[in-house]
């Protein structure tokens, strides 16, 4: 992961091999016309008052994500000064938007991949500001290279390396909110990362069991407590979700209780995470063409996992206990067919009519498990319905809640920290689609709304008297297109930071 290094030093007598600044939109009067962000003053004065005019005379316009290099100016140790886009300037008295700090810094990094060390001249305002930075250049100069060929020689290796280091001017070493923001920062980064490369390790290298052994090795590290439910103890306690979702695979499912203590801790969080480490839609196969990115249906339970190693490397002041129901969904002579019923863990009886319909499975399971500690809240995370993707698109996250008020603070906790997310509503009218004549509730609905659906069927498996929301990220977890800011192709990680920061507004006493 790329070295954050906080500096005072002058840019001109800094050896670096890039330098990056911000520049935008100007805001009115001076509406379209580039101008330079705060903070590159050294850099535009060097140029003689005419950095914008230069930067535009090679097509810059300051949109965000825009790119643009120059030479650097005579005097400086630095060959290259890097343009990025931040979009609009804010109005007078206002500071540049935090994502769109880290968007820049994102783009930043990513296009400096092979350099050893770049310097970052974005404009700072306070340690917030210091954070997005820090969080931005590691997540943008993120890459997974574990399974292309590298000789030893660094040289010959496949593709460029990651950015090795970036300086942080205009930071504080000394200033403890500038050193806590980047701790932070490096902290979150380091496990979203870790939630990346399992999205994206492939399925023969990551079942269930393996899955399992990587949060052991976590838990370890970290102090946090683990149980692991291998499909002996799932069959002893009845946890017929899971086990009929792993059924037909020679892979055996698994469910992984995190627990993370916190000595002075007043509430308890409870996170749940879809782990199918590859869903083949089992009996249900899934058509040709849809198979191909079906080892990224744990991202559920990565971005779980990462969550509560993040928070106990923050050492929140919050008791979080993640569970992530793993299993492999694949069609087999042992596989569940559609027309079965399985007893869940909760007592209830579900009809199978579509196998491929297995996320909810798994999570009732683990919803109910988790609902007899009687958190005061629970969060589920889940690539579950394709509905969600035709309604929000491959970027945002749809939220659905049994408390409206519970609701609209997750909704504001992934707003805040960069991760786009909706408010969706659990229709009432839709639930009468999954009554079943053999069993207690069918695991399929109505079709339109099919997202919704999922949620109403998950509502049935939480425990009474507990606010919990539900978060369908089908789209955001796995980008097929180009990079773009900090997000890289492949696994993405989402959802992480939006649960680290619901443990840190409750550990706060400012959520509920």
């Amino acid at each position: 992961m790329t070295a954050l290094t906080l500096s005072t030093a002058a840019a001109p007598g800094l050896r670096a091999d890039a330098i990056v600044i911000g520049v935008a939109k100007g805001a009115a009067p001076k509406s379209g016309d580039l101008v330079v962000a705060p903070g590159a003053d050294a850099v535009a004065q060097a140029y003689d008052g005419r950095l914008a005019g230069v930067l535009e005379t090679l097509g810059a316009t300051g949109a965000e994500g825009e790119v643009t290099k120059l030479p650097a100016p005579a005097g400086f140790k630095t060959p290259l000064v890097l343009a990025v886009g931040l979009g609009t300037e804010p109005e007078k008295d206002a500071s540049y938007d935090a994502e769109a700090l880290r968007r820049a810094a994102g783009v930043a990094a990513r296009t400096l991949a092979g350099a050893k060390k770049a310097a970052f001249l974005l404009p700072l305002t306070d340690a917030a500001d210091l954070g997005a930075v820090a969080e931005g250049v590691a997540l943008g100069a993120y890459s997974f290279d574990t399974y292309k060929e590298q000789n030893k020689d660094a040289k010959a290796r496949v593709g460029k390396a990651p950015l090795a280091e970036a300086v942080l001017l205009g930071a504080k070493p000394r200033d403890a909110a500038h050193k806590a923001a980047v701790a932070r920062a490096t902290a979150v980064t380091e496990e979203l990362n870790r939630a990346r490369d399992l999205i994206n390790t492939p399925p023969n290298d990551l079942d269930p069991e393996a899955f399992a052994a990587i949060a052991q090795t976590a838990a370890k590290e970290h102090g946090i407590k683990i149980q692991v439910l291998d499909e002996k103890a799932l069959a002893k306690g009845g946890y017929g979700g899971i086990l009929g979702v792993g059924a037909g695979s020679a892979a055996t499912p698994r469910l992984v209780k995190l627990s993370y203590t916190a000595s002075k801790a007043k509430k308890h969080l409870a996170f749940v995470g879809k782990g199918i480490t590859y869903d083949s839609g089992g009996i249900s196969l899934k058509p040709a063409g849809h198979n191909e990115t079906m080892k990224c249906d744990m991202s559920g339970a990565a971005a779980v996992f990462a969550a509560v190693v993040a928070v106990a490397r923050l050492g929140l002041d919050v008791n979080v206990t993640g569970w992530l129901a793993l299993a492999e969904n694949m069609p087999s002579g042992s596989a569940t067919r559609p027309g079965d019923v399985l007893r869940m863990f909760s007592g209830k009886t579900v009809e199978v009519l579509n196998t491929d319909a297995e996320g909810r499975l798994v999570l009732a399971d683990a919803l109910w498990a988790a609902s007899q500690e009687k958190p005061d809240a629970i969060v589920d995370v889940a690539t579950l319905t394709g509905a969600m993707m035709l309604a929000l698109g491959s970027r945002t996250f749809g939220v659905m809640a049994n408390d409206e008020a519970f609701r609209t603070a997750v909704h504001e906790a992934a707003e805040e920290v960069g991760e786009p997310a909706w408010p969706m509503p659990l229709p009432e009218h839709l639930r009468k689609g999954m009554d079943s004549q053999v069993a207690d509730i069918a695991n399929m609905g109505e079709r339109m709304g099919g997202g919704l659906v999922a949620g109403l069927f998950l509502r049935e498996f939480v425990g009474e008297g507990i606010s919990w929301a539900h978060l369908d990220i089908a789209g955001p977890a796995f980008n097929e297109g180009g990079p773009f800011g900090y997000t890289p192709k492949g696994g993405t990680g989402t959802a992480v930071r939006t649960l680290v920061r619901l443990a840190e507004l409750t550990a706060a006493g400012d959520l509920g």
